[in-house]
């Protein structure tokens, strides 16, 4: 069966240049502007940026993915907003176990715009998620002719083209797939998401910074946070109050991970009164996942095991 599209709108499917952008365009008439395969099977689930999007539209999305490929797609493209699309990606990669391609591709410049890129990032999304050589990759980013893993890419630019930075797996050159590496897999999350439309247990992410103290962790654990992601400064350092606030948090049974806000590298418990004291009240050292993707795992695993999830994030943070 071929590729199957799910269009969920973003800037590749909107319009109105130069003035406010949109989302308007379905999946069929992204196809017709790429000159795409009419044979794709579509799946219009929204028309909206991906700023707005949340755990239920991520639990639509890993639905409607299921049943593309339950139907027997060869694999899936998704069209999505660039602006969280390192958080679905890396969602449907914990949840999804399958090893046909499923690819997530956007575009920095609206449809009706002079040198729009979204007609280009399709047709490399659906040569790559059509090809063999992308099965067993888990999910894939692809932009501007590169395809990264889901875990670690990142949005990197708010306008350049090539704005992903990550793990490139291949490039798609001439409508021609080269391999570059092999991502390394974890298992699939073993829980799906809630099937109701109860969201799964409250994470917040609390950034480090100079002068910062611990009100805002406190804050988040006051307003139900089941899970704290700390984006903390440096190598996974934050102030002592921050650390303080951490601690109490622990105490009270919130899960608390410590990612950084430096773009690249990992976060290590280094410094006895950064990093060290954080680990020492118990937070969890989130590697090298950025803020928003440790986010993204810590509550799939609490929504996956509320009670014990320490085994679920052991298993993806190593």
């Amino acid at each position: 069966m071929p590729v199957h599209l799910v269009a969920t709108g973003g800037t590749i499917a909107s319009t109105g240049f130069p003035g406010p952008l949109r989302a308007a365009r379905d999946g069929r008439t992204l196809l017709a502007a790429a000159g795409a395969d009419a044979d794709v099977a579509v799946t219009d689930l929204a028309t909206a940026g991906s700023f707005a999007m949340g755990w239920d539209d991520l639990r639509r999305l890993r639905t409607a993915v299921t049943a593309a490929l339950d139907e027997g797609a060869d694999g899936v493209v998704v069209t999505h907003g660039t602006d969280t699309m390192e958080e679905s990606a890396y969602g449907l990669d914990l949840l999804l176990a399958d090893h046909r391609p499923v690819v997530l591709t956007g575009a920095q410049r609206a449809a009706d715009e002079p040198g729009a890129d979204g007609p280009a990032n399709l047709r490399a999304a659906l040569t790559l998620a059509s090809d063999p050589a992308a099965r067993g990759d888990g999910v894939l980013v692809c932009f501007d002719g590169e395809a990264f893993a889901a875990r670690g890419v990142a949005k990197r630019h708010t306008l350049a083209a090539g704005a992903f930075g990550g793990t490139v797996v291949h490039r798609v050159v001439d409508g021609t797939v080269r391999r570059v590496t092999r991502p390394e897999r974890r298992p699939a999350l073993p829980a799906t998401l809630p099937a109701t439309e109860t969201d799964p247990p409250r994470v917040d992410v609390v950034a480090a910074h100079h002068g910062a103290d611990g009100t805002l962790v406190r804050a988040a654990v006051a307003a139900g946070a089941r899970g704290v992601v700390l984006a903390a400064v440096g190598i996974g350092n934050a102030s002592p109050d921050v650390v303080a606030a951490v601690g109490e948090a622990a105490d009270a049974g919130v899960v608390v991970l410590v990612a950084s806000r430096v773009p690249e590298g990992p976060v290590s418990p280094r410094y006895a009164a950064g990093g060290g004291a954080l680990a020492d009240r118990g937070a969890l050292l989130a590697g090298e996942l950025s803020p928003w993707q440790a986010r993204m795992l810590l509550g799939l695993a609490l929504a996956a095991d509320p009670a014990r999830p320490r085994a679920l994030l052991d298993e993806h943070l190593t």
